[in-house]
This record gives C-alpha cells, sequence and structure tokens, in this order.
C-alpha cells in the first residue's frame, strides 16, 4: 500500500489550535492522495487486513459496517498516527491545563502505546468505515479504556457528491448550563477533521468549564461513503 501523503508541514498548526479552542474541531488540508484513498478503500474486503469488524445494527450504533486494522497497521496508517501524534500531543496538554488536569501525554506516540499496554490497552484502534445508502451512526465517544488521548482525526476517504450524498459528520457539544450545540462539518476527499474523544474545554466568564463532545454520521442518502479513523490510544 503506497503511503503517500503531503508533508504535515503544509499544515498551519497555529490555525488547527485557534479553531480547536474557538470551534472544538479543526480541518486539516488534503493529507491523502486520490491513490492511497482508492487502497484502502479496496482493501476493505480483505479480511486478512482487520482483526476485528462491527455491523452496527447489530449493537443498535446505527447502520453500516466498520472494521479495526490489525497489526502491522497499512504503512500510510502507521506513519498517519505516528506524525500526526506530537503537535496533536501539546494541543491535549494545553487542553489538560485548563481543565486542571495533569499534563499528562506524553511527546511521541510510542510512549503512548506504552501507557496503553501498561493499562492493559494492546488492541490498534485505527478503523475503516463504510456506509452506503440509508447508512448513519448513531452519536458516541471512541473511549475504548481507561487511557484515552482526547483528540482523534477522521479522514474522508470518498469524494462527495460524486460517490455518495448525505452522510455529514456531525459533531454535537454538551455545554454547560446551554443547550447543546451540533455542527456539520463537511470535508473534501483526502483531507481531514482533528474533533474530541470525550470533551472539551470551554471559555466562560467563570473560568475554564468542560464541555462533553459527540460525533456521529448523518443517513447517507445515495452511493458509498468511506471514512477512516485514526484513534492514537489502543484498545483493552
Amino acid at each position: 500500500m503506497s503511503d503517500a501523503m503531503t508533508d504535515l508541514a503544509s499544515v498551519d498548526w497555529d490555525r488547527v489550535v485557534g479553531a480547536m479552542d474557538e470551534d472544538g474541531h479543526a480541518v486539516l488540508p488534503r493529507l491523502l492522495d486520490d491513490q492511497t484513498c482508492a487502497q484502502l478503500c479496496s482493501g476493505f474486503e480483505d479480511d486478512h487486513a482487520y482483526r476485528s469488524t462491527i455491523d452496527m445494527a447489530r449493537f443498535s450504533f446505527g447502520q453500516g459496517r466498520y472494521r479495526y486494522f490489525r497489526r502491522p497497521l497499512p504503512a500510510a496508517v502507521a506513519s498517519l498516527r505516528s506524525s500526526l501524534y506530537p503537535p496533536l500531543a501539546e494541543i491535549a496538554n494545553r487542553w489538560a491545563e485548563r481543565l486542571g488536569a495533569p499534563v499528562a501525554w506524553p511527546p511521541d506516540h510510542d510512549a503512548l502505546l506504552d501507557r496503553c499496554r501498561a493499562a492493559g490497552q494492546t488492541r490498534p484502534t485505527p478503523l475503516i468505515l463504510r456506509y452506503r445508502a440509508g447508512d448513519y451512526n448513531c452519536l458516541h465517544q471512541d473511549l475504548y479504556g481507561e487511557v484515552h488521548f482526547p483528540l482523534q482525526v477522521v479522514f474522508m476517504l470518498s469524494e462527495p457528491h460524486r460517490d455518495f450524498e448525505g452522510g455529514e459528520l456531525v459533531l454535537v457539544e454538551q455545554r454547560p448550563r446551554m443547550q447543546s450545540r451540533a455542527t456539520v462539518v463537511p470535508l473534501t476527499k483526502g483531507a481531514a477533521v482533528v474533533i474530541p474523544v470525550k470533551d472539551r474545554p470551554r471559555s466562560s466568564t467563570r473560568g475554564w468549564s468542560r464541555s462533553q463532545m459527540r460525533h456521529g454520521v448523518s443517513p447517507v442518502r445515495r452511493g458509498e461513503r468511506f471514512t477512516l479513523g485514526i484513534i492514537f490510544h489502543d484498545a483493552t
């Protein structure tokens, strides 16, 4: 599998930090080329590439199917996981300070995986999700164990309006003492969005408070939609 990606130097991290603080999410530029997107999508039926397969309807998670990669991860997936982690760890530690939590996230991804192993979390969590007409994903959080890194990244592998219609990524923020806020995040093929796993700090007149975050996918109206989820902590 190709590991072709745009150099992460193309990412304006100052803008990402500002967007995460202001909006709770940040869109990244196109990092995956068409060849890599096509390889990831076409590999969905390769049973040997995955450790687990989830049919969402069976568990009332929604409708559709997703598959967790087994080790060794595809080169592109492994590269994204290790290279995106360090700048996101800086954001995660800044958020932890604001919420009064220990600044505990190590600067490199291998050290995070060591922490996961110590907690009994050894199964890789990067996954491919496939949605067809009528499929959707209920609002949820991707925790997987005691150790859960607070940020994750979702890559769009299909071309909206060409390969599928509908299937919008929806974020819902449960704000303290306020009504919940829903946000739809548009993505183009090969681009990605950084989102919270569980919560985020929110500034108010009383200082920083904690807003709970969940995400899901609205029903696909036509076609087939593939996404790649990069979750940085491993699962129990």
